[in-house]
């Protein structure tokens, strides 16, 4: 069975989203990526009202089984970090709507995911997504890119394509999971002894 997540990269200037399609064997297949973006020139209001209608579009248009969202992280930049949190609220309210399960992951778990380190910068998250997904061209802008890298983290998270949507099939001691997937346990592991 196939799992279809839908990534999302939230922000306010720049709404990453990414579409993917997982199988058992945990290869993943892009189906549309795109970013929705608003002008800082607009109100609030407007700019979130863009993000819910292009979530509501993706979310009828592809009919995923899950969402997976870039989970809000503090920053130094607190107008940056409410913007996130608030596209990142409309994104969650979008599935919530529908019924469809979401899913919140650390940046450092998506990079870890994806290319073994959480320390990895965008450039590399990029390189690895395209590789991943067998494309011809990177993703671009990032933000795309990243929503892709959320997708597949939630897809290899779960144990893809199972019946099980929502849950994890695979442990960090599994011998099944690949070295970016054991990777992605201890940055998981690691990030929740660190609470």
């Amino acid at each position: 069975m196939t799992l279809r997540v839908l990534g999302v990269d939230p922000g306010l200037t720049r709404c990453g989203i990414g579409v993917v399609d997982v199988e058992r064997n945990r290869q993943a297949t892009m189906v549309a990526y795109g970013v929705v973006g608003t002008s800082p020139e607009d109100s609030l209001d407007q700019r979130l009202l863009v993000i819910a209608l292009a979530i509501d579009e993706w979310l009828d248009r592809h009919e995923p089984h899950v969402l997976a969202v870039e989970r809000v992280f503090s920053q130094l930049n607190v107008s940056t970090v409410m913007g996130v949190a608030q596209a990142s609220g409309v994104v969650i309210a979008a599935a919530a709507r529908r019924g469809i399960p979401v899913a919140l992951h650390t940046p450092s778990e998506v990079k870890a995911a994806v290319t073994g380190s959480g320390s990895s910068n965008k450039d590399a998250v990029t390189k690895l997504v395209t590789k991943i997904l067998r494309l011809d061209t990177p993703p671009r802008p990032a933000d795309a890119a990243d929503a892709l890298a959320l997708a597949i983290t939630h897809a290899w998270r779960s144990g893809s394509g199972t019946a099980n949507k929502g849950a994890a099939t695979t442990g960090p001691g599994s011998s099944s999971l690949t070295p970016a997937q054991r990777a992605w346990a201890d940055a998981e592991a690691k990030a929740r002894r660190a609470r």
